[in-house]
């Protein structure tokens, strides 16, 4: 295979069609969620006017990952995983337009929880899917890049969402125009998605039995290392979850409106893309393991330093550098268990990482919900950042491999070890 150029090499996961189709796709579906969750968040805090009902709309979400993973990882495996992540993009279209309805006939919060709910199963089944398919659409040399610039699409959604959905919602006055035009967005997400075509990998068809679904649970709790790091991940994210009281602090600390929300929750996805680009140019040098550990210490110091603030200025510098942080960490962990994850049980794998990962990010918003209703909502956040400290400490003291952790490009392919986990051999497959 040709080596790239030196101005290419940044840019080589992009040469391969399937790639850019997928991250096209990415980009449309993440911009729709993340626009429809400022909607959703304004109108809810605005029927309700209670923190509380914040936090409820992130646990709306969580329980049916935590219900559903087992499954979500098992689908991800034993089908095609393009078709799976057609039919979440399908029927994220068919949830906005719920909410769509429900903004137009409606001013309650149940129903918004109801459809947050089948939100919820959706995102279970996407996430796995989503994650577990990268490695197929790039060669194996160029997977650390891809991982780099799938975090930038990502981060870039995040940006373009929330401004297009706290613009729209303040130019119609309501949220019926931000819900309309994420569920367009998800159609082009899905007509994106029907062109790509999977590279064809070899995968055991493995009985469903108790055994075989929960051997991602089993691989992870043997790999020490993915345990840490994934676990870390879980708790920065259930204590420092200030994201979800954003909509109050624009309201009643910053005195802002919709706009300056949408503001609040592009900030973080425009440290963690500048970042990605950077290290998608300049992959992460030297020891990965501690530079995980000082990307959380940084992420639970911004968390702070966002909390005490009372100026728009200076909390969204603190978002800002929240999200660069916290992309170091992102990507070292995606790329550390996509690689030592064989492809047969990836997606099992990756549910139980949406589990850690994905789903505690709606945990986390229900915690800070709970923790503003009882002490305030600057109290709140100054616990989450002091609460991310502690658990970084202590962590580095469970899991000493997290300390110990060397150069990224050593960590990979530990399938070996599976053959004891699952119970089979590596080497019978055959094509599903």
């Amino acid at each position: 295979m040709p080596i790239p150029s030196p101005h290419k090499a940044g840019r080589v996961a992009f040469t391969h069609a399937d790639f850019v189709h997928f991250e096209i796709a990415r980009l449309l579906i993440v911009a729709a969620v993340e626009m429809q969750s400022v909607a959703v968040g304004w109108q809810v805090y605005d029927i309700s006017k209670r923190a509380l009902d914040l936090g409820l709309v992130g646990l709306a979400q969580f329980l049916p990952g935590i219900l559903l993973f087992l499954l979500s990882g098992h689908t991800s495996d034993r089908f095609d995983r393009r078709k799976v992540l057609a039919s979440c993009y399908g029927g994220y279209a068919v949830c906005s337009g719920l909410l769509l309805l429900i903004a137009q006939h409606m001013r309650a919060v149940r129903p918004i929880y109801i459809v947050l709910v089948l939100l919820g199963v959706v995102r279970s089944f996407n996430g796995t899917a989503s994650r577990a398919i990268l490695p197929q659409l790039v060669p194996d040399e160029h997977f650390a890049n891809a991982v780099a610039w799938n975090a930038t699409t990502f981060q870039a959604a995040t940006i373009l969402g929330p401004s297009l959905g706290g613009i729209l919602y303040a130019a119609f006055r309501g949220p019926s125009a931000v819900y309309a035009t994420a569920m367009l967005i998800a159609l082009g997400a899905l007509a994106s998605m029907l062109r790509i075509k999977t590279r064809t990998q070899l995968r055991r068809r493995e009985p469903v039995t108790l055994t075989s679904v929960l051997a991602g649970l089993h691989f992870i709790w043997r790999e020490k290392l993915i345990l840490g790091a994934i676990s870390l991940d879980l708790f920065a994210v259930l204590l420092g979850g200030a994201v979800a009281l954003l909509p109050v602090y624009a309201r009643e600390i910053l005195h802002t409106g919709p706009w300056g929300l949408g503001l609040l929750r592009t900030a973080p996805g425009v440290g963690a893309a500048l970042m990605a680009v950077a290290l998608a140019h300049r992959p992460i040098p030297g020891r990965a393991g501690p530079t995980l550990l000082w990307a959380v210490a940084g992420f639970g110091i911004c968390t702070i330093l966002f909390g005490v603030s009372t100026s728009l200025t200076l909390s969204l510098i603190s978002l800002i550098c929240l999200g660069a942080v916290d992309m170091i960490s992102v990507i070292i962990r995606a790329t550390l268990v996509q690689l030592r994850t064989p492809d047969e049980m990836r997606g099992r794998v990756m549910s139980v990482d949406m589990v850690f990962i994905g789903t505690s990010n709606e945990l986390g918003q229900f915690e800070s919900g709970l923790t503003a209703q009882w002490f305030g909502t600057v109290p709140a956040v100054l616990l989450g950042g002091v609460g991310t400290l502690l658990v970084i400490g202590l962590w580095a003291c469970i899991f000493p491999q997290l300390r110990e952790a060397g150069e990224l490009s050593s960590m990979e392919s530990v399938s070996a070890p599976l053959d004891a986990v699952a119970g089979q051999s590596l080497e019978a497959k055959e094509s599903t």
